[in-house]
């Protein structure tokens, strides 16, 4: 049996550590099989060694998270215990530091990951940059935010969103309206994330300027687009000759974000995406960065991250 005591500078860090009816410190506890309690300004935990070790170097992080003004949840206590072996923590508590944009609400975006955190410097230093990996982890939303972020800067004259709609056939005929109506539902998530950084109004207002375009892939046919930050979504759902084309779109003073998640392709049996295309061929290719995701990166609800690892374990099992 161990037992370590972190002396803390402020008893309010303590609170704000243990949470609200200490869900955030129970959480910790089942997590490494420790006993943690507060006695005044200090933390004691005991148990194992090694646990006893894990939980502290926890702690210490989201102490140090704490003291920068991030708000402990069951998020950030289930990564920053995800990585304990990584030796990643002091890049853990930079991740607090600085961030993208703001919202509408005054929430700031920054990442929350250091597979994020990736991503975003990624998307800072190159050109074209796609990011692959599951659901959940915040591809189309950073890669809008740094769109925004650039834009304000007036480093961008325009911001283009688009994906592909691989029901354009059959599914979007039976649909109401012409086809801006038809395909707008496939481009919603786009709609929301730039409507929660600029808001309804000068959305629209960007919109009828020309300076916001969401559109579908097929529009992209034909254009050289200059000064522009264009995000392609759900890459994955691509074929070999879209992804091509949308490219060789790239104009002067552009980037490019690709996103996508290669287990979740929609396309035909026999269409190869071209997302994995594009990845393989490109790969080399300097000012062009392939970020990876994994179920670590995920800011949704724990049970996405427990769905992701099931499918990736199921999925294992059958190439074996």
């Amino acid at each position: 049996m161990a037992e370590v005591v972190i002396d803390l500078e402020n008893i309010d860090h303590a609170l704000s550590l243990f949470g609200s009816y200490d869900e955030n410190i129970n959480l910790l506890q089942k997590q490494y099989g420790v006993a943690i309690l507060n006695r005044g300004s200090d933390i004691r935990i005991s148990g194992d060694d090694e646990a006893v070790s894990k939980a502290r170097s926890a702690v210490e992080t989201l102490i140090s998270l704490i003291k920068k003004g991030e708000t402990i949840n069951e998020q950030n206590i289930r990564y920053v215990s995800s990585i304990v072996d990584e030796n990643s923590m002091k890049q853990v508590t930079e991740l607090a530091d600085g961030g993208i944009c703001v919202t509408t609400g005054g929430k700031v975006v920054k990442a929350k990951t250091l597979g994020q955190k990736k991503y975003v410097d990624a998307i800072s230093k190159n050109t074209i940059v796609m990011g692959v990996g599951p659901a959940g982890t915040g591809k189309t939303y950073l890669a809008v935010a740094m769109a925004v972020k650039a834009f304000k800067a007036h480093e961008v004259n325009k911001i283009i969103l688009t994906r592909p709609a691989v029901e354009a056939g059959e599914k979007l005929g039976f649909l109401p309206g012409d086809l801006q109506n038809k395909v707008d539902p496939y481009l919603r998530p786009l709609y929301d994330a730039l409507f929660d950084m600029f808001g309804a109004d000068t959305f629209a207002k960007h919109m009828e300027r020309g300076s916001i375009e969401v559109a579908p892939l097929a529009y992209m046919r034909g254009r050289t687009l200059d000064d522009s930050f264009i995000i392609l979504d759900e890459a994955q759902n691509t074929t070999r000759e879209q992804i091509k084309m949308f490219l060789t779109r790239l104009g002067f003073n552009s980037k490019m974000v690709i996103t996508g998640d290669i287990t979740q392709i929609d396309l035909p049996d026999s269409k190869r995406s071209g997302l994995i295309d594009a990845m393989n061929i490109l790969k080399n290719i300097e000012d062009i960065c392939i970020s990876r995701f994994t179920e670590k990166d995920v800011v949704r609800h724990k049970l996405v991250q427990d769905i992701i690892k099931a499918y990736e374990n199921a999925y294992r099992e059958r190439r074996s």
